[in-house]
């Protein structure tokens, strides 16, 4: 039986000023904390009156939300992972009835069912307000803007970049993903001042602009919000470099909320600042569980604390980081992702994440942002191979002699012997999404 509980009132009052914050935006963290301790007994009551798998897990554990009386109690509760959301699709982690239920998004990731969340009214209205505080603190405001070219449809990018967008007051361009040519003529003719895109795509998007003959730094652009996929601080400089613009972090994942989880501050890029009035983060040891002190390395989990159409409490979002102190705003900061749990690549022994290999890529100019990764198996051994492009304009008779320093920078840097094949400008495929970085061509057990 669902039970009529309601949420602490969210708070946010987001006002279109580039200057104005919300109420926690500015709090100090022991009126943080104690907004976080009332929203999460609240949310772990809701998820267990309301979800029966999360209450069997609690109850198989023996913990009852009358056990949480201080955030280090939230330890005590189970985690939750994907594939509980795959074993209740699709409505089973609900915790309102369907007819409260206004919207729908999947993830399919790339195996098995796709993981479903649903939003109700007033889960729309807290996604929207923290966008607009996200693309705010990357310095938008009303009147501004904003070309989205994150995908529409049931993947989360597009239409929350868009409720955001407009909950901010600024002028939304719904381009979504693809058509390339058409994403730069939008650019040129509708003269937007933000972007808001994977930071894979927008290099695409500058090479057509090249291939045009137009100046990616002479575009309208001040600011570009990336996310969607990891991404580093080479990468960083190389959008900002190409384009002349701010390039900005936003991070967030589906079955949280979407876009707007945390974000980057323009004014220190220092990491994305959690809006912890809405979502409670912690580090855990990918192995063991336990929860680890700010500042160490693990796996981020976080636990939603207002959200009333599907709540989850402690998911495991794979992603490795580590929590940081408050700067810009009173809340705390994330690194930079350096990879996920479930896409690390064991080569001989030797942990890699693509990431690790696209720092030493983008630190030759010779060298495009552009690469695969080729894991193969001969015998009992596994083997990588990097492929990468040439940049335009780099004479064929060098190319040898970086693909020998990349090789001798991966075995000096990461451990591990490579091959590496570099490729003629252009010739390895783009995605107008989240870019796939590895191509696994080992046996399947």
């Amino acid at each position: 039986m669902l039970t009529a509980t309601k949420p602490p009132p969210s708070e946010t009052a987001s006002t279109g000023s580039a200057t104005a914050f919300d109420r926690y935006e500015m709090a100090s963290r022991d009126e943080i904390a104690a907004m976080q301790t009332g929203r999460l007994a609240w949310s772990l009551r809701h998820s267990y009156d309301n979800v029966a798998h999360f209450r069997a897990k609690c109850d198989a554990k023996g913990v009852h939300p009358d056990d949480f009386k201080e955030l280090k109690d939230l330890a005590l509760f189970p985690f939750t992972v994907k594939d509980d959301l795959r074993q209740n699709y699709p409505f089973g982690m609900f915790a309102v009835p369907m007819d409260d239920i206004v919207r729908v998004h999947a993830s399919s990731g790339t195996t098995g069912r796709p993981t479903v969340v649903g939003y109700t009214r007033e889960d729309i209205d807290v996604w929207a307000e923290v966008v607009a505080r996200s693309i705010r603190a990357a310095g938008g405001s009303r009147g501004d803007r904003v070309h989205i070219a994150y995908g529409y449809g049931l993947f989360t990018g597009g239409l929350g970049a868009h409720y955001g967008a407009e909950r901010l007051g600024a002028t939304v361009i719904p381009m979504s993903g693809g058509q390339t040519e058409k994403q730069v003529q939008l650019i040129m003719d509708f003269k937007p001042t933000i972007i808001m895109v994977t930071p894979s795509y927008m290099l695409n998007i500058a090479e057509e602009m090249v291939r045009q003959g137009i100046d990616p730094r002479s575009t309208s652009l001040k600011v570009g919000i990336f996310g969607a996929e990891p991404w580093t601080g080479a990468m960083r400089a190389e959008i900002e470099r190409t384009f002349d613009i701010d390039a900005v972090d936003i991070y967030g994942l589906s079955e949280v909320m979407g876009p707007g989880v945390a974000s980057e501050c323009v004014e220190t890029k220092d990491g994305p600042v959690i809006w912890e009035d809405h979502f409670y983060p912690e580090i855990i040891d990918p192995d063991t569980g336990e929860v680890l002190p700010d500042g160490a390395y693990g796996e981020l989990v976080f636990t939603t604390l207002t959200k009333r159409g599907m709540p989850v409490i402690r998911y495991r979002t794979r992603d490795l980081t580590r929590l940081l102190p408050p700067t810009a705003r009173g809340m705390r900061r994330i690194d930079k992702i350096t990879g996920r749990s479930d896409d690390m690549l064991i080569i001989r022994g030797v942990n890699v994440f693509p990431t690790q290999i696209e720092e030493l890529i983008c630190k030759d100019e010779a060298l495009a942002p552009h690469y695969e990764l080729v894991v193969t198996r001969d015998g009992h051994m596994d083997s990588l191979t990097v492929r990468v492009e040439m940049a335009p304009d780099t004479h064929p008779s060098t190319w040898d002699g970086h693909a020998k320093n990349l090789r001798h920078s991966i075995k000096s840097m990461i451990g591990i012997s490579t091959a590496v094949e570099v490729a003629d400008p252009g010739s390895i495929a783009r995605s107008i999404g989240k870019a796939k970085r590895v191509r696994d061509l080992r046996p399947k057990a």
